[in-house]
């Protein structure tokens, strides 16, 4: 009497085509991509792919590392905006600041690592990595910074996508003038209303020249209460389902759970939090009924055991309520560099899925707020 086989082997079988010259990336991911990290990416690649990237999904992607230096801001960041494939952003101040370089036409350089800081300190060469400029592009591109935030625009509070949306004109104007496209993710998201959002915005150069400034009397300020909140909303709105449908003047109807949440984190950090703490927010201080997000994509080179945010993993998330733990079974980890992953998700995704319309959350704060508003105050939470 033949074995019975076990349910364990009902995986597909490991047999890959042997890779040649015209294998494509798609086919590498699919077939070539069979255990351990190279397995997880290629879920990474199906989870965004099949999943992340439906109608009814709203997509938040957070930044830790420094991504935008490294011309990721280019190469993937851009793509995926323009694919309609980033709804949201949550970022370190330090990626806006080193992607507005290329935006007003500062070089960056590839370098060796193993350089002397000492000689490269004496020949006024910053590093980052691999990753030299001359010491010139961080003082232009304060100057740039301070000019801008003295215009009357800026001499209010407001949150850092207001800031970020304001700022990203004029490195759009910029990138104009000098014949430039596609350099900046500021001028992108500026182009495409992609809410922007740094999580301490005072820990990165753009912090430190508005805190020069106000030493002078500008009137600039960032308001943490804003971020907190219109993250929120734009997650109760995504549940909501009032993201499917951004055409002018047409509202969807309120459904309680017509829509979908997916959160892509490149790295970890502050911004990883950031992001998911909008569905504690939502359900444990404002009191509004919901389970967490739906989608939990990320890729870090972080370990749980040490307990920092970064490695946490989605299990974990879902105990704070910021996961699902109905959706837990489609989360993600990627223990990989995130610059070698995210290029290969970028070229993986347009490459296998059709654009969407970009969503243009960034002009519907304020309907989203009103949503937020509406709800907390049903909620009855004092």
């Amino acid at each position: 009497m033949a074995k019975k086989q076990s349910k364990f082997l009902r995986g597909r079988r490991i047999d890959p085509k042997p890779i040649d010259r015209q294998t494509k990336l798609t086919d590498l991911v699919d077939e070539a991509f069979i255990a351990y990290n190279a397995a997880r990416l290629r879920e990474a690649c199906w989870l965004f792919t099949q999943k992340m990237l439906e109608p009814d999904v709203t997509v938040g992607v957070t930044l830790t590392g420094a991504l935008t230096p490294a011309g990721l801001g280019m190469s993937a960041l851009i793509p995926l905006i323009k694919a309609g494939f980033i709804d949201w952003i949550i970022s370190t101040g330090a990626n806006f600041y080193h992607d507005t370089h290329f935006g007003i036409g500062l070089a960056m350089h590839e370098g060796n690592a193993s350089t002397s800081d000492i000689v490269l300190r004496e020949e006024e060469v910053v590093r980052i990595y691999d990753i030299f400029f001359d010491y010139s592009v961080l003082l232009n591109t304060d100057d740039f910074f301070r000019r801008v935030i003295e215009a009357p625009e800026f001499q209010k509070p407001m949150s850092t996508a207001e800031f970020h949306y304001r700022a990203g004109r004029y490195v759009l104007e910029r990138e104009r003038k000098l014949g430039l496209k596609n350099k900046s993710l500021l001028a992108a998201a500026h182009e495409h209303a992609v809410p922007l959002y740094t999580s301490s915005p005072g820990d990165s150069s753009i912090g430190m020249n508005v805190a020069a400034k106000a030493l002078q009397g500008n009137k600039l300020a960032f308001d943490p209460s804003l971020d907190v909140n219109e993250t929120a909303a734009i997650v109760l709105a995504a549940k909501r389902g009032l993201i499917r449908d951004n055409r002018a003047g047409k509202m969807p109807a309120r459904k309680k759970s017509g829509g979908k949440s997916a959160i892509f984190i490149l790295g970890g950090g502050s911004p990883k939090n950031f992001a998911l703490q909008t569905e504690p927010q939502i359900q444990e201080v404002l009191g509004i009924d919901e389970r967490g997000h739906d989608y939990f994509l990320q890729i870090t080179d972080a370990r749980p055991d040490t307990g920092g945010l970064s490695g946490a993993t989605p299990g974990e998330a879902v105990s704070w309520g910021k996961v699902d733990p109905d959706r837990l079974p489609d989360a993600v980890v990627c223990y990989l560099d995130s610059t070698v992953a995210l290029p290969i998700i970028t070229a993986y995704a347009l490459a296998k899925h059709e654009p969407r319309k970009p969503r243009r959350l960034y002009e519907r704060r304020q309907e989203f707020m009103q949503l937020l508003i509406s709800e907390y105050e049903k909620s009855g939470r004092r």
